[in-house]
Formats: structure tokens, sequence, C-alpha cells
């Protein structure tokens, strides 16, 4: 089938075309624009993408066209369409009738912590084997992608409450077909469809109604309204909770996690409880890459999921063990002069609260910057202009941008961004309102230092705000993107390292070091579980003696420990000293490698007897 998406540059959209793609269906798409990371992901499956909107781009003649939710009836395709007879769907209802009629779907629901959840739920089941199919409006780092076909019994998926299409105003998670259900949290959002709480509760309820009598619904215990609509539904509930210190949970809960704590690996561990009448069962001792208490949740949650599903708790462990999180979740965009830049999803702030909180843990003893995007259409009402300020308290400082496109909010309902800058400057945070985003990336490259962390939190693409800071501050080490891979190759070869393994594809591994000459500094490092490798370190022969080598290997060995890695491994004929002095990596027998290292790229096609083989036990 011939298949049309209308805002093909979503998340959301972006990952339908890639279920689309995989089905065999033929798939074009259409947008304004499209940034990275979905333009990449379009890239690689050779998907084409039309810009900008015009009746022009159904040409192709399209069996169906798809409606992105935000693009109403008076669109310049839907009209085109129309006009040529061709059926007009949404994407809910395409994955509801293609994807989930014949497998087992799990949806994960709830106002926070959808997109962490489901791809964490996925990640384990891919991880014991299962397969299973996956739609969820973001990217896991490990898989890339936002979408898998799958061949497996269950098919994952995002609930989202937010409206399908201007011709179908329920939740877009009444598609969905639900059996195994996460309800995490019911807040108030989505303030611009969503007229009062009570509106939300009644799609939540709408769609528990939904869940047959043999499936599964587990629901967050800290959430009152979601507990309360749980005990309507007509299938099993189970609860579940994070308790303080070793407490056990209240009656009426199944699953509690306790005694939190952070290792020095950068994991967090805490044990995991099952109640089943009268008796208490401690299943086992997780670690989770995930910062954050409610990081802990999204687990918990998971775990129960899975074992409804006949995983054995070694598998569930394995696969919470290795979940690298998700892009734009507190995702690394890049370090320059010692300062890290962070990238973040969050616009409500119950989300701004956590994610901050977890920074605090993660970051430990660093001053912490928050730049606030208010972009999304709940964060720019003033619905929680005083919830706002509260959140982003737990920042050192913080710099709020302007309202995006206030023409779009009524005057006396807009959010004030200067009034929280305010409030939380006489709350004692400083806070600085600035309109522009240079006058931002002026003021954070003349205010931060090394060691310092920034993280943007915006909806958007916040006007390229990460790699104009970045730029700013100078000599920026980023991760890798499929453009800088021609420059990369060359760099390689410069260095007479070989360029094997770094094809496009292999972008994501890569970290490049940039000036206004081009790429002038690249590594690589290559996560297998707990081991990964480090390799294709080079620097351009005009910048050497600068401590580029330096600064690229520190963060591949820094983001090794974020990815929870064990232990580094690399091959070297001429710095074995250079790895000994400045990293302690030691020289070992290779016999002693795992099969993953010793199959990987650099001790695969090594066939010399000079090169020393180094690990790095972290």
């Amino acid at each position: 089938m011939k298949i049309h998406l209308i805002g093909i540059g979503g998340t959301g959209m972006g990952a339908v075309a890639g279920l689309l793609a995989a089905a065999g269906h033929d798939v074009r798409g259409s947008d304004v624009a499209v940034y990275p990371p979905m333009s990449e992901q379009l890239a690689a499956l050779g998907v084409p993408v039309f810009t900008p909107y015009a009746a022009e781009n159904l040409d192709w003649q399209p069996d169906m066209v798809v409606v992105g939710n935000v693009h109403g009836k008076d669109h310049v395709e839907v009209l085109a369409a129309q006009a040529r007879n061709i059926e007009l769907t949404s994407f809910p209802a395409v994955l509801g009738k293609y994807f989930l009629a014949d497998r087992h779907s799990v949806v994960v629901s709830g106002t926070h912590g959808k997109t962490t959840t489901t791809s964490l739920l996925a990640h384990i089941l891919t991880a014991a084997g299962r397969d299973p199919g996956l739609f969820v409006g973001g990217v896991p780092i490990t898989l890339g992608a936002g979408y898998h076909y799958g061949k497996g019994p269950e098919f994952v998926v995002e609930g989202d409450e937010y409206d399908t299409a201007f011709f179908d105003k329920g939740s877009k998670f009444l598609h969905y077909r639900p059996q195994s259900v996460v309800l995490t949290s019911i807040e108030l959002d989505h303030v611009d469809i969503f007229s009062s709480f009570e509106a939300v509760r009644a799609a939540f309820a709408k769609f528990i109604a939904l869940i047959p009598s043999n499936g599964l619904l587990v629901v967050a215990n800290d959430s009152a309204d979601a507990v309360e609509l749980a005990q309507k539904a007509n299938c099993a509930v189970e609860r579940y909770a994070v308790m303080e210190g070793d407490n056990a949970a209240p009656e009426g809960v199944t699953w509690w996690a306790t005694n939190l704590s952070n290792l020095k690996s950068g994991r967090l561990s805490f044990d995991v409880f099952r109640r089943s009448g009268a008796t208490v069962e401690r299943l086992e001792r997780f670690e989770t890459l995930l910062p954050g208490r409610h990081n802990v949740a999204n687990c918990v949650a998971a775990i129960a999921v899975c074992v409804g599903r006949g995983l054995t708790v070694d598998q569930i462990v394995d696969g919470i063990s290795s979940f690298a999180g998700v892009r734009r979740r507190q995702e690394l965009r890049g370090i320059a002069g010692g300062v890290v830049v962070l990238d973040d999803y969050g616009h409500h702030p119950t989300a701004v609260r956590e994610t901050l909180k977890a920074l605090r843990g993660r970051f430990a003893n660093r001053r912490l910057f928050a730049v606030y995007d208010p972009r999304s259409a709940t964060s720019r009402r003033k619905t929680f202009q005083q919830d706002f300020a509260t959140a982003f308290a737990h920042a050192d400082e913080v710099v709020v941008g302007k309202l995006f496109d206030p023409s779009k909010i009524p005057v006396e309902d807009r959010f004030d961004p200067e009034k929280l800058a305010l409030d939380l400057h006489r709350s004692g945070t400083p806070a600085t309102y600035l309109p522009e985003v240079d006058q931002i990336v002026k003021h954070l490259a003349e205010r931060t230092a090394p060691g310092d962390v920034v993280c943007a939190l915006s909806s958007g693409s916040f006007d390229g705000f990460h790699d104009r800071l970045l730029d700013a501050i100078g000599d920026a080490m980023r991760p890798g993107r499929r453009i800088d891979m021609v420059e990369v190759r060359q760099l390689l070869s410069d260095n007479q390292l070989t360029t094997d393994g770094a094809s496009d594809a292999q972008f994501p591994v890569f970290f490049v070091l940039r000036d206004e000459t081009g790429v002038i500094g690249c590594v690589a490092l290559e996560v297998f579980g707990d081991d990964a490798v480090l390799r294709a370190l080079a620097v351009a022969s005009s910048r050497r003696g600068g401590g580029y080598g330096w600064m690229l290997a520190d963060l591949a060995v820094s983001q090794a420990r974020y990815r929870g890695v064990r232990r580094i491994y690399l091959l070297t004929e001429t710095a074995s000293d250079f790895f000994a002095a400045k990293f302690g990596f030691r020289a070992v027998d290779r016999s002693t490698i795992s099969a993953k290292v010793a199959g990987s790229q650099p001790f695969k096609a090594d066939g010399s007897t000079s090169a020393v083989a180094m690990r790095l036990d972290l």
C-alpha cells in the first residue's frame, strides 16, 4: 500500500513511518521541517520527505493519507487528499488496525514516565529473545529508533491520552487494544484539549474499560486518582510503589522497591519485593543506569508486566541492567570547555522536578544550570505558573526563555516567563529571563566554568540552543551524526587508521570534535553489555599537542561509566604508555577477553603481533 504521512517529522509519526516501511508499505511524508534525531532515522529508512507542505506532495497518488493531530481540516494536504478521494486516517488508527490486532498489546499510559517505561519494557523483552514490536514517542539509545516491527507475541506501545486527529477527538490510546497496561500517574496535562482534571480522568476511565477480563493493569500506588480508577477495572490489578529505606509497602501494594543506593559505577541499585496474599517474596536486587527515584518506579512497573508475561527473574535483571535510556531524556549533547550540555524533554512541573532531582544525584557537587523553553501547549499556559517555580528551585541557576508562539494562547491564559524568573530569584534561586536564544547562549558562555552542567528543558528544537552554546564555548565534543562520517573516515585515513567500522550507519558510536575547518578529532565507543571497546581515536595532525586526544578519550571513558560499563578494552601499537598513565589501562592477555569484544571490529581485524590489548576496570 502507498501511504503518505502529514507531519512525518514528529517522533510519533516518524515511528509509524518506520513500522509501515518495515511491514513492506511504500511510505512517504511531508513536514514543514525535520530535525535530528527523526531526520536521521528517516534518512536511514530511505523514506522521502517533502518540505514544505503542498498539494503537489500527493502527486505520487498514495492510497491512504495519515494525518497528524496538530493538523486541521483546512491543511493544504488534507484538502488535496479530500479532493482526490484519498482515505484519511490517523496514526493511532493505523497502529490499532495494522499492528496490534494480532499481538498481545502492552500499553504504557500515564502523565509521566511513558516513553522511558515503554522503551524499558521493549528492551527487557528483546534481551530475553521475545522480539517484541515497539512504538514509542522517543528514540531508545540502544535501539536507535522509536519503533520495531518484531515477530514476537508482544507489541509494546506508548499510550498517549492526547486527542487523535481533527476528525477523531478521542484519546490516542483508545485505539490500542490494551491487554497488559501500565498506568504511571494521572495529572492535569494537555490543557489545550482537556478543560479540567475531570476530563483527563474521564479519558483514562474509558481506556481502562477497554482492558479485557483476562488482562492486567499495573498501577502506581502514589497516584491516588489512578488507584481509584483502577478499582473499577474488569481485570487483574497490581499496584506498585517505591518505599523509603527498607520499609515494606502498605497492604494492597503488590510490587515495591526498597533500599535504593547509588553505586560507584553510576548505577542505582534496589531490592524488589512481591506480595501474594499473606506471602511476601524478595525477587532480587536490581541495578539500573537510569537516575532518580522516579525511574526506579518505572523499573518496578516493567518488572511486574514482564513477570506477568512469563519472563524469568534473571532475564529481567539482565534487561534492566543493560537498558541505556532514551534520547532527549537527560541526553548528552556535548561537552565544551569542561561544561556538560544536556537535553531533556521535560515540560511539565512534575517532570522538571524529577529530572533536576535525578541530575543532582548523577552530577553530585557540580553546579546545575537549568534552561527552560516554554514551548508545549501546557507549558505556555499559566495553569502551572507557581508549580514551575517550585520545580526549578532544584537547580543552582535558571535561565527562562520567551514564550513560544504566544499568539496561539489567549492573553489572560498565558504563562509568564518573566514572572517565573522573578519568583525564583525572590525565593533564593538565581534566575534570569532572556527572550532570545543568542542572549541565553552569551549569558551561559560567560557564566559557566569547567565541571558545570547545563540542562535545557524543551519539548522542541529550542532553536538549536545546544549546538549554539557548545560552539560559543568552543572546542566542543559532540555525539556523531550521519553527516559527520565522511570527514571521520578521512580523518582516520589521514592517521593511517582503518576506516572499517566507520560507515555512515555507525555514527551513533562516534564522538567528534569539530572546529570551523570541520572534524578535527574523533573517538568511538562500542558497548557490549558490561564490556566496551574504545577505538578510532584520532586527531588531525595540525591540532596535535593541544590535549584533544586526552579530551576525546576521557569523554569515551565518562560515557562508558554513564552506560554502566564495567570494563573498557582497546588495542594500540604506539599509545600504551599514554592510556596507562592517563587513565589506568593495563595490558591484558587476549585470551582473557569476552567473545563479544574479541569479535568487535578492531580485535577481529587485527592481525599484528605488536598491538597491545589493554583493559580499564571501572
